[in-house]
């Protein structure tokens, strides 16, 4: 079940059922839960079960992971006695499947973080995403980073969040050839495109930053169309500020290593430092937060694709299943429809025109050749 997770949310599940083993040790004794899954004692496991759930319920503060930390270790429980009961020299077979159906149906109802109503995910402010181009700029006096490699590392990551839609741990595993091109016969034209993978240049485990990015889930893999404009944007970058790096990614560090996770943390809070007071106020009332994280880009993203399908007259259901494509979102996510309600703000109409890869502003941002 977890081979098409990501190494970090693997390493956080397996955290979790850690937590399972070692309140059970605590309160049923040493090696309580193995020895309760080997002999299929549903009654202790019960016990330590509804224990272990009564231990996280009465934390001062429940928060979303208490319930992800309890729904993994359940279906933990759950998946080592369905193993259990496949096995045909078995001989409890049939009553450990009942004992699984009984356990599995009882405590799936049990949740740790009661959750609040959901609510609509909101795209950025057509203020704060203008005055974020304004200040990502590489050449704009406003932009907040003294290094000119460190402004077009940062530019570059901006409009890949924004324009292409990609999480952060994905723009940071793009080699530095990631744009294709190729002759499209039935168009009759050059067609680009970045496939969005794990780096094929790099060894994962060899990764010497601390968070190591990665692909989130199987349906992660996948093939963007990428515009010209931001395609000789990233040109620019490789052959005139990444520098000749010993690795293969596109974004490089100061120091000549991988970009990590915490600099675009940590460059985007700086960013949202700097933002104008009437922009951040319009954050806030519209958004409720008071800065723009990575993510915020993606989800703008989004709805504007979202908004520019349903304008071409996509029907929803077709219009929601290219989002599917585009984003790297499983069937059953539903991560598409979340932006339903978002997509009819029209806030942004002001900042982007129809043609959102080719924005005016971002091609008159192109430096001169030199």
């Amino acid at each position: 079940m977890t081979g098409q997770l990501a190494e970090s949310t693997h390493i956080k599940k397996l955290r979790f059922i850690e937590d399972l083993y070692r309140h059970a040790d605590q309160s049923f004794g040493p090696a309580a839960l193995d020895d309760a899954l080997g002999s299929s004692n549903d009654d202790l496991l019960a016990s330590i079960l509804e224990s272990w759930f009564i231990a996280l319920r009465n934390q001062p503060t429940n928060t979303e992971a208490d319930q992800k930390r309890w729904d993994a270790g359940l279906t933990f429980v759950s998946s080592v006695l369905g193993w259990i009961s496949k096995s045909d020299a078995n001989p409890q077979r049939q009553s450990i499947e009942v004992r699984l159906h009984r356990l599995s149906t009882l405590y799936r109802q049990f949740h740790v973080h009661r959750r609040r109503s959901v609510e609509a995910i909101r795209s950025l402010p057509a203020s704060t995403v203008e005055a974020l181009y304004q200040m990502v700029d590489p050449e704009s006096e406003l932009n907040p980073f003294p290094r000119e490699r460190t402004r077009w590392r940062i530019y570059i990551a901006f409009l890949l969040m924004l324009h292409q839609g990609l999480r952060r741990g994905e723009v940071l595993l793009l080699p530095a050839d990631t744009v294709k091109s190729g002759f499209d016969r039935k168009a009759n034209r050059n067609r680009l495109w970045l496939n969005v993978q794990e780096n094929p240049y790099e060894d994962a485990a060899k990764d010497p930053r601390y968070s190591r990015p990665g692909i989130k889930t199987a349906a992660s893999y996948r093939q963007i169309p990428i515009s010209e404009g931001i395609a000789g944007v990233i040109d620019m970058y490789v052959q005139n500020f990444r520098g000749r790096p010993k690795h293969s990614f596109l974004l490089n560090s100061q120091s000549n290593l991988p970009l990590s996770t915490e600099a675009i943390t940590k460059a985007f809070a700086q960013i949202s430092s700097k933002l104008p007071k009437p922009v951040l106020t319009e954050l806030k009332n519209r958004t409720g937060k008071d800065s723009v994280t990575p993510h915020d880009l993606r989800h703008t993203c989004a709805v504007m694709r979202l908004h520019q399908l349903l304008a071409k007259s996509d029907p929803m259901d077709e219009a929601l299943q290219k989002l599917r494509t585009f984003f790297g979102w499983s069937k059953t996510s539903a991560m598409p429809s979340h932006y339903a309600r978002a997509v009819f703000e029209d806030r942004l109409a002001t900042v982007w025109n129809s043609a959102f890869d080719d924005r005016v502003a971002l091609l008159r941002a192109l430096p001169k050749e030199q």
